[in-house]
């Protein structure tokens, strides 16, 4: 298939056969619904591959959605998944959720990354009254004002910030840094930085703000922000790319603080700095991926290493499986005859029990999971809770 407008999937296919895509769908009451199969929407940031973190996650999706079809799908129908590329732009978003919609004739939506991209796809899904379901990003937006449309299952950021910020006051530290994207949702993450950073009587000393086509330039000058601002201790709320590459500056001048980080690609993160990355911490929204402890990891583990023998576990394949396996038993309960009103009405005041992670929703309220735990990145390069 051609690709066009960072929406084409031919990339994809090597890794997407599992799934059987396929355009054509059989005639049927509600779109994405056929006696064989549910078509489900889902528009990620992949950049062509070469964002590893959204391909780590929609590899965690196809080894849930693998297991639940080789076992005869949901109601006798496998879930077919249509896979598109936002290029981690709001607008290319927006647009891939309304064509998922209106060309596709999707189901439901699932599962965006990033937050500019979540809540353009979460616009789309309010305005289109078609369900979103499983958004993962932390963006206050999905959850405040309530969307009774918009079902997260990941915890949000604004919790991660908190058990990072308390981290650092518990070990001394008073001056803090928050690198940002210059956006609208980077201004909703700092408010809710501003606020915990006051009720922990910590000093947020630098708003590190970022646009998308930030140069060398800029890092440098966010790195000599953090010099000139006695900066103790840097964190982020997602924007890897730009965040490593700060780290790097920061380190080739000289310049002596702390990095922690939120959980969004935090495993490629660590790889991609090696020896720069140890000893940071981050603030995880998942169990530990490479241990069996749990229910869950272990499924995962299993399911995983079934699908991409030769891949190494992270965060973000054990997200995109959990979240997957929580889209399964959504679907589960709208019924043998679903349809959008019946997916919604399935998730009133459910308490989803998958593995043993427990994801709350409530009328006025969908909390999704509160799991918020730290990892620290040992001299080993390995994460330890």
């Amino acid at each position: 298939m051609r690709k066009k407008n960072g929406t084409g999937r031919r990339w994809l296919r090597p890794w997407l056969g599992a799934l059987a895509i396929s355009l054509a769908i059989s005639a049927s009451a509600e779109d994405g619904v056929s006696p064989q199969r549910l078509l489900i929407g889902q528009t990620l940031t992949l950049q062509g591959g070469a964002n590893d973190y959204g391909v780590a996650v929609i590899e965690g999706v196809q080894a849930a959605l693998e297991q639940v079809n080789r076992s005869g799908g949901v109601a006798g129908r496998q879930i077919a998944l249509v896979v598109l590329d936002d290029d981690n732009k709001a607008a290319q978003a927006e647009d891939n959720a309304r064509r998922l919609i209106a060309q596709e004739k999707v189901f439901i939506l699932f599962g965006p990354i990033e937050g500019g991209p979540s809540s353009a796809v979460m616009k789309v899904a309010v305005d289109s009254k078609v369900p979103l379901f499983g958004p993962m990003a932390g963006s206050p937006s999905l959850r405040l004002p309530h969307q009774p449309l918009v079902f997260p299952v990941r915890a949000e950021h604004q919790a991660e910030f908190r058990a990072l910020i308390s981290q650092a006051r518990s070990v001394g530290m008073r001056r803090v840094a928050f690198l940002r994207s210059d956006s609208p949702t980077g201004l909703q993450h700092l408010a809710n930085v501003q606020r915990i950073a006051k009720e922990l009587d910590m000093d947020l000393a630098a708003d590190l703000s970022f646009r998308a086509d930030i140069d060398a330039a800029g890092i440098d000058a966010l790195a000599r922000r953090v010099q000139s601002q006695k900066v103790q201790m840097v964190f982020n709320h997602g924007g890897i790319g730009v965040y490593e590459k700060l780290i790097r500056q920061v380190h080739a001048l000289g310049i002596k603080t702390n990095f922690y980080g939120v959980n969004s690609g935090s495993t490629q993160l660590a790889n991609h700095l090696g020896e720069l990355g140890r000893g940071m911490i981050f603030a995880q929204v998942m169990p530990n991926p490479w241990e069996r402890k749990s229910g869950i990891t272990r499924a995962y583990q299993e399911a995983y290493a079934r699908l991409k023998p030769s891949q190494p576990f992270s965060y973000g394949s054990l997200e995109g499986y959990l979240t997957g396996r929580a889209l399964v038993e959504a679907l589960r309960r709208a019924g043998p005859t679903p349809t959008r009103e019946t997916f919604v009405a399935g998730l009133r005041n459910a308490d989803l029990d998958i593995e043993g992670v427990r994801i709350r929703y409530r009328e006025g309220e969908h909390t999704g999971m509160t799991l918020v735990d730290l990892a620290l990145v040992a001299r080993d390069g390995k994460f330890r809770h």
